[in-house]
């Protein structure tokens, strides 16, 4: 899922991953790394399609890009990400953000989390010199995109440098047209509609998961370039498969959804360049699997 305006990551209980989302916790060698986190897929009738796999916050570090990122792209005409950057970007989106985040009239935090998880919200809140007042008006997902994004750029990691951003900022650059598999209305709906329960666990289990944010990011981030995709799919699924409900909701039924629009891409006469984010990409029930029990073939690059 894409960070929403001004940078709380998707992550959705390590879960978006993500967000998203996406933590992952094996120490890997990036130098050691043959295969990037992107693939090429083609068609039985033809057509090709580049698919990468996006952490939504990166550092300067991981840039330039491995060569075959470039390589790729430069052979398209169409980028696709998650969100049409555009939207993340338009004014109107703070204005959404903000309206469908904040607690109804009269509401508080308090009012709604059970006593465990509001007293590791204070002891959180006053660890990292916020104000608590205002943060008692947001919605349990909200904060919890929020604290989690700010723990991220306190680790170094900018949604400026995000895969997403970037490859948004070279099809801009090179006049190429931009799509969304999906809008920000729909994506902050994946969170905005979870039951209060789910959203309180949300909530508590990225308050325990900060404590160790900037080891694991750096971590997640070293995976990602080395293309390790089985730690990913270990960690990372395993991880929304603990929360089922989750897990359909995040990860399972938005593949589906996306699957028939990348279906379509093929018929192109020249390739198209997805991102998304890399969880949705590996696993049983991943785009990569997806495709692949329909007959494409995809090799990672």
């Amino acid at each position: 899922m894409q960070p929403l305006p001004n940078g709380p990551a998707p992550r959705r209980r390590r879960i978006l991953a993500a967000a998203a989302a996406l933590v992952i916790l094996a120490a890997l060698n990036p130098a050691a790394a043959t295969t990037n986190f992107l693939w090429k897929a083609s068609g039985p009738r033809g057509g090709t399609v580049y698919l990468a796999g996006s952490l939504h916050l990166l550092t300067s570090e991981y840039y330039p890009l491995a060569p075959a990122f470039d390589q790729a792209f430069s052979q398209a005409d169409l980028l696709v990400e998650e969100l049409d950057m555009a939207e993340i970007l338009a004014p109107e989106s703070q204005m959404l953000m903000l309206q469908r985040g904040m607690m109804p009239a009269g509401q508080t935090l308090d009012k709604v989390l059970s006593p465990a998880t509001m007293a590791a919200v204070q002891e959180k809140v006053t660890e990292m010199g916020l104000p608590m007042a205002p943060l008692q008006l947001f919605k349990p997902w909200a904060l919890a995109l929020t604290l989690q994004g700010l723990e991220w750029q306190k680790a170094g990691f900018d949604p400026e440098l995000g895969l997403d951003r970037h490859f948004y900022d070279m099809a801009k650059k090179n006049q190429l047209t931009v799509q969304g598999l999906e809008t920000l209305a729909f994506q902050i709906s994946q969170f905005d509609d979870l039951p209060m329960p789910l959203q309180d666990r949300m909530l508590a289990e990225t308050l325990k998961e900060m404590e160790t944010t900037k080891e694991s990011v750096g971590e997640l981030a070293r995976a990602w370039k080395a293309g390790d995709t089985a730690a990913i799919e270990k960690v990372v699924l395993s991880d929304l498969k603990s929360e089922p409900q989750m897990y359909k909701r995040l990860l399972v039924d938005r593949n589906r959804t996306w699957l028939p629009k990348i279906e379509a891409l093929f018929a192109r006469p020249k390739p198209a360049f997805v991102v998304v984010g890399a969880a949705h990409l590996v696993g049983t029930d991943g785009l990569i699997a997806m495709l692949r029990a329909k007959g494409y073939t995809v090799t990672q690059m």
